[in-house]
């Protein structure tokens, strides 16, 4: 089966993107791009490995950028629109998506906790020589060392699930100091410095073009001047945000697997599949039982989708009130985010899952790769389970005490 474009009528409500100002155009360049993943999605999904051809093609779109302020040559767009350009890419290619999501939360790092000279020199260059960025801060991987020089640090060890750092142009690294989260430093480094080397060591079962293997430093050189800061990483609660935008990055690609592998569903249904013996009709989409299910997804679907959205204006609020945001404030728009993304990670899971109920037997063959939506949300989903997400819910609302804002939440 062709890969389809999202049938954008069944998403009514949630597809055009909610650009500011020069909207017409960015929409329609986003829309490019995820008709262009979608055309080869399921046979890079089957070969794995670095998706060079597609991360040029982010990289000449200039959707790159998008995060980056206007001062600098970026396009200044508000997170709500970044936000679901990433969930449109995930209908396509959740993989991608997930490359695209991460520069923007790199790009978010440097504008939360870099000063505006480090400002003004990366995101610069992030526009100028067209950067993509990868990362390495995984914070509970505590195989990396840092020792201290008279030039600033020096880096020694691996980290792991270093998503796009493959083909990347800089590292966005971070290293414990100490044992307290001001201790944790975050610092810019080109990807081909001395003593980096980006392993080819990612093989799970989902999200199998997003490079998120190790990373190796052998005696890494990083210059005080490379360290982001002041006001660095634990300043305030509107630094904290950068770890929300983790989390909305991982909703929406949720969300986008779940609408893209129903839409794959209603196509193939129209199409392919033909009527049960004992549904006493002569076309599969009469079916009862099948329209039934059909409703029912869309609907789980069109409320993951509400909360997600509500919660990402929530964000983009937060976000405006720069260091006049509080921590109760900043709690609260944790616990938005936090119920946006169980919703929407438990819906994706039965979505994704139960699509062949309706396609049958034939649309399980490996070409079609119609699996790799489920694939692609089950292991996002297992990357903090969602049950410590209801959990963490649940303590606020009986005792009002907020996740810890340098941890996951």
């Amino acid at each position: 089966m062709d890969e389809v474009p999202m049938h954008r009528d069944v998403w009514t409500g949630v597809a055009p993107l909610p650009w500011s100002d020069s909207t017409n155009e960015l929409a329609d360049v986003v829309e490019r791009v995820a008709c262009e993943l979608a055309r080869t999605a399921a046979e890079r999904d089957r070969a794995g490995g670095t998706a060079l051809e597609q991360r040029q093609l982010l990289r000449g779109s200039g959707l790159l950028t998008l995060a980056v302020p206007a001062a600098w040559g970026g396009q200044e767009a508000r997170w709500p629109a970044i936000f679901s350009a990433v969930r449109r890419l995930a209908q396509a290619d959740s993989s991608l998506a997930h490359l695209f999501g991460f520069q923007h939360l790199q790009v978010a790092s440097v504008l939360l906790f870099g000063s505006p000279a480090q400002q003004e020199r990366y995101l610069g260059a992030t526009v100028r020589q067209g950067w993509f960025w990868g990362n390495a801060v995984n914070a509970r991987d505590t195989r990396l060392v840092a020792t201290r020089t008279a030039r600033g640090w020096r880096l020694d060890g691996v980290k792991s699930f270093c998503s796009g750092a493959r083909d990347s142009d800089v590292l966005n690294v971070s290293f414990a100091v100490g044992d307290s989260p001001q201790e944790r430093l975050f610092a810019v480094v080109p990807t081909d410095r001395a003593g980096i080397a980006v392993g080819d060591d990612w093989d799970n079962m989902g999200q199998r073009q997003t490079d998120s293997g190790t990373v190796l430093f052998d005696g890494v050189e990083v210059l005080h001047e490379e360290v982001l800061g002041p006001p660095g990483a634990a300043s305030s609660p509107h630094a904290t945000l950068r770890n929300l935008i983790g989390q909305v990055i991982l909703t929406e690609i949720y969300l986008g697997n779940a609408q893209g592998a129903l839409a794959q569903a209603l196509q193939y249904t129209q199409t392919q599949v033909q009527p049960r013996a004992m549904a006493g009709v002569e076309r599969a989409v009469d079916d009862g039982l099948l329209q039934l299910r059909v409703g029912e997804h869309w609907a789980a679907l069109r409320s993951a989708t509400a909360l997600a959205d509500e919660a990402n204006h929530a964000f983009e609020r937060a976000w405006q009130r720069g260091s006049a945001l509080t921590a109760q404030e900043r709690g609260q728009l944790g616990m938005d985010v936090a119920a946006a993304r169980v919703t929407a990670g438990r819906t994706a899971l039965q979505v994704s899952s139960q699509i062949f109920e309706l396609m049958g037997a034939r649309a399980t063959t490996a070409s079609l790769a119609l699996d790799r939506y489920w694939r692609n949300v089950r292991v996002h989903t297992l990357h903090d389970p969602l049950d410590y997400r209801s959990k963490s819910m649940g303590r606020w609302l009986l005792t009002g005490e907020v996740p810890d804002p340098y941890g996951y939440g």
